[in-house]
């Protein structure tokens, strides 16, 4: 053959226009169903695969990635490592990615080495996270936040290590490893753990006024960013959920006392960024501070509330959804070291499921020790929730979606540079032929793509015991 008779291939490679650089374009987004002509098995899918549409923005499926801290940034900046970090997320088909806890103050960081948004430099190292994931098709928000009273302490290995090497110290980082042990932040002066952790001063009401500022500026800092939703920190021990809880919000002003003033912080953030940002708006918070077992009921015998509880959260829920809040997020605990948490499979979604029945029009989002296919599509087709958010199972199982789709027999789309690996699962059938028994593969041979190998079914676990705390579930 000369070269004048080589088969040429007249077509350009299909690329996202205006990236920065070549970046291959996505046919649809990655963990979306394929069309049901095509692969008839998705004709009824799943409910975990079924995609859900809020405020304008499509989630192509309802597993997300939960906001996990990893304690990598650079004066609150994004760096690489989320970069590489969230973007493989992105690539598997989660219906969701969201940015871990990022403080909107310089003192709202955990650790010094904590995500941040508090002015306006750190915007370019987020963005070009946000426009990868959207170059390949994904949703991807972020998680706004506050520490409290457990910020300005290390990172956990950095503990872990000093620890292991017979360090019996304090949590607190000094100022000469970036802490701010004189300026750590709380409803009222009471340490998280007394001896460990800082000893928190309590927030004046010029604070509290400049905080409100510190979240309306982040929400602008989003918008120019172009994340796709916000969720609200109100969880996990961390400010917000400082405030709400009597156990650790003493004050006697217009923000302590009674439920109404505890609440009345988390409420009015709520207001003002949904004043400012017309997209998903999301709130994380701690259904219980699991104290039932150490101080009794959640309401004493005199009406008052001794602890944060579900009664609380089932109030506090139906006022975020009156402002307009869009999914609440359910986890618990984090508030009080007395906690003593019953873990197990779902452990957390009985809360979860309790909000689903008690509150109207708010989505839910499940979190807990979801870690199989089954039980994430379960929760989902008993409407026990609307949505799960896996943490550790990603950074375990970072293809779960994936995998999700071929152990429930559904076809989902893969990101276009690793279908060769998922063609056991992109099986298409001819419509046209009832009888075809010989399989047409896409793009290649069953060998290539394993599809003989067997795996052994997973096994679920054992379901949650109900805590006692949760009513009427």
């Amino acid at each position: 053959m000369t070269k004048s008779d080589q088969p040429i291939f007249p077509y350009p490679p299909h690329q996202v226009k205006g990236y920065h650089e070549f970046l291959p374009l996505q046919t649809q987004p990655i963990g979306s169903l394929l069309p049901s002509d095509q692969y008839p098995q998705n004709e009824n899918p799943p409910k975990l695969f079924e995609p859900l549409t809020i405020r304008g923005v499509e989630f192509p499926n309802r597993a997300w990635v939960a906001p996990m801290c990893q304690y990598s940034s650079s004066n609150g900046q994004a760096t690489d490592h989320h970069l590489v970090h969230l973007g493989s997320m992105a690539m598997r088909g989660w219906g969701s990615i969201m940015i871990e806890a990022t403080a909107v103050v310089p003192e709202g960081r955990i650790t010094p080495e904590d995500s941040g948004l508090w002015e306006d430099s750190q915007i370019d190292s987020f963005k070009r996270i946000v426009d990868y994931v959207h170059g390949i098709k994904g949703v991807i928000g972020i998680q706004l936040a506050h520490a409290g009273r457990k910020a300005s302490t290390p990172a956990p290995w950095n503990l872990r290590l000093a620890v292991e090497g017979g360090y019996d110290g304090g949590n607190v980082v000094g100022e000469e490893n970036g802490g701010w042990p004189n300026n750590v932040q709380a409803p009222s002066a009471i340490s998280f753990n007394e001896g460990k952790y800082a000893n928190p001063v309590e927030s004046s009401l010029e604070y509290i006024e400049n905080l409100k500022k510190a979240f309306a500026d982040a929400v602008e800092r989003c918008k120019a960013i172009g994340f796709d939703y916000i969720e609200i920190h109100g969880a996990h021990g961390y400010l917000l959920h400082e405030y709400v809880d009597p156990l650790s919000n003493t004050r006697t002003d217009g923000y302590g006392g009674s439920f109404e003033n505890r609440i009345k912080l988390p409420l009015e953030i709520t207001k003002l960024v949904r004043d400012k940002w017309d997209k998903p708006l999301f709130y994380r918070l701690s259904a219980t501070d699991w104290l039932e077992d150490t101080l009794g009921p959640e309401k004493t015998e005199n009406g008052d509330y001794a602890w944060w509880g579900i009664e609380q959260t089932t109030i506090l829920t139906q006022k975020l959804a009156d402002l307009g809040v869009d999914l609440i997020d359910v986890s618990s605990g984090g508030n009080d070291i007395r906690q003593k948490v019953q873990v197990g499979p779902s452990y957390q979604l009985p809360f979860a499921e309790h909000i689903k029945k008690n509150v109207k029009n708010i989505l839910v989002g499940a979190v807990g020790i979801i870690t199989d296919a089954h039980q994430a599509n379960d929760i989902i087709e008993q409407g026990k929730a609307d949505v799960v958010l896996l943490a550790r199972e990603v950074l375990r199982n970072v293809d779960f979606p994936l995998q999700s789709a071929l152990q429930l027999g559904t076809a989902v789309n893969p990101a276009v540079q690793y279908e060769r690996a998922w063609t056991r699962m992109l099986v298409k059938h001819d419509p046209n032929n009832v009888h075809q028994t010989t399989r047409s593969q896409h793009g290649v041979t069953e060998v290539q793509g394993e599809e003989g190998e067997k795996k052994k079914p997973n096994r679920r676990g054992p379901p949650p015991e109900i805590h006692s705390a949760v009513p009427g579930v």
